[in-house]
């Protein structure tokens, strides 16, 4: 089940894409294993009604699953 993110977040992402900015990101892979990946965000599309982050090396990163973006925390491990 999709959980939909905060406008906070949203935002961020927002700035980081517009501004070309390297970013880092921790998100859960599948349930237990967590990755952490460095880039740009490219852009954000909704696939199916879930949210998707696009990196410059078009890695598609589920929203709900990031934990960390540029160290601030989204979500609980």
């Amino acid at each position: 089940m999709y959980n939909p993110i905060s406008c906070e977040f949203f935002d961020q992402l927002n700035v980081a894409m517009q501004r070309k900015i390297p970013s880092t990101i921790v998100y859960l892979k599948d349930e237990e294993q967590k990755e952490t990946l460095k880039g740009i965000v490219k852009t954000m599309e909704v696939i199916d009604g879930i949210e998707f982050m696009v990196l410059d090396s078009n890695v598609k990163i589920r929203l709900d699953t990031v934990l960390t973006f540029n160290g601030k925390r989204h979500k609980e491990e």
